[in-house]
């Protein structure tokens, strides 16, 4: 009986994530495809966008409202993937913690804060291998249309796809070369095209290009989204509801007892300061993470090595390039308006995944 209620606990904790996570990325998308643009602008030529408003006003221009939601469909799998597994991962790490470290802790009362933030970052790296296919598949639909935007390149001088190969730079650059369609009036490859030639180029590996922003991202970000909102939450749920002598009388600095659950207004202030964390903790990661699965469709700067076999940048490598081409404000390209976005996101998330958690579970 035992066993069959905490398998009804774990689909009901995948089932209000992924809900989550989808209510959250509709809202947050179009905010998404301009920092991805802004991030994946190639370094050595002239910058296509201005800031985020140019960005904006650019996409909306030329590819009107599609071009704000264009490969939604993979980052909706992601965000219910992504969601499900942070939560399920976060209680389940929380259930580990308490029987190894805190077996005589209450089940009533919260771990202490420090132990969160370790479930949080365990929870995010978890997650991290789950997310970077689909972020590369989506990062990629994001940028394939801006072409669009550079219309002084000569169509005799792109590539196909299949053409474009990334190798370690050496002494031997090639310079970059534009956008990798052979017409500028082809459409914009789909999905399953983009997923196909990953699949031929890199193989299955290839899906996981920039899984260490990834990693680094979505741990030190676990952890500042779960802490900030367990802190924040906690802090209003005092707030609101006085602990009782009781329950005051057994709390200890590092604990506090847990009288009620979050309010809907405490879970949407909570989830907009654990969005912001969220973005704040780790951006440059994110920001090389978006460097890597970009460039394939972006540029076509090789070089022959030694051998003549064709190796992927690395993560520091690429880290190297951007900080040398434009210092250390180009690893932020975006984050202010990520972050603006990022608060009214998390609050819809963690106010849906609460909302369906009290009515459901």
């Amino acid at each position: 009986m035992e066993e069959s209620t905490s398998t009804l606990d774990s689909i009901k904790e995948i089932s209000f994530g992924s809900t989550a996570g989808v209510a959250g990325k509709l809202f947050e998308y179009p905010f998404d495809t301009v920092k991805v643009r802004l991030q994946s602008q190639p370094d050595g030529v002239p910058l296509r966008f201005k800031g985020p408003l140019d960005c904006f006003e650019q996409t909306w221009r030329k590819e009107g409202i599609y071009g704000f939601f264009r490969g939604i469909s993979s980052p909706l799998v992601g965000a219910a993937a992504e969601n499900s597994s942070l939560f399920f991962s976060y209680r389940l790490a929380q259930k580990t913690a308490r029987y190894l470290f805190y077996p005589t802790l209450a089940p009533q009362t919260d771990l202490p804060m420090s132990s969160l933030l370790v479930c949080g970052a365990v929870s995010g790296s978890f997650t991290s291998f789950i997310l970077t296919p689909i972020e590369l598949i989506k990062c990629q639909m994001q940028v394939t249309n801006l072409r669009l935007y550079d219309p002084s390149r000569s169509t005799s001088t792109t590539r196909s796809p299949s053409s474009l190969t990334l190798k370690h730079h050496t002494s031997n650059v090639v310079p970059v070369r534009a956008l990798s369609y052979s017409s500028a009036t082809a459409p914009p490859p789909s999905a399953l095209t983009l997923i196909s030639q990953v699949y031929r180029d890199h193989g299955l590996a290839g899906f996981w290009r920039g899984q260490l922003g990834t990693f680094f991202r979505e741990t030190g970000g676990g952890a500042a989204w779960f802490g900030a909102y367990e802190y924040v939450s906690g802090v209003l749920r005092r707030r609101r509801l006085p602990l009782s002598s009781t329950s005051t009388s057994t709390s200890t600095s590092t604990s506090t007892t847990q009288i009620s659950g979050n309010s809907m207004t405490d879970s949407m202030i909570a989830g907009a300061v654990a969005g912001v964390s969220y973005n704040l903790s780790l951006f440059p990661a994110d920001s090389i993470k978006s460097r890597m699965q970009t460039d394939a469709v972006l540029i076509g700067s090789s070089s022959a090595s030694k051998t003549g076999a064709a190796v992927d940048r690395g993560f520091w490598s690429v880290g190297k390039e951007m900080y040398r081409a434009g210092g250390v404000a180009v690893f932020y390209r975006g984050c202010g308006m990520t972050v603006l976005r990022s608060a009214p996101s998390s609050a819809i998330i963690f106010l849906t995944y609460e909302y369906l958690k009290k009515t459901w579970g």
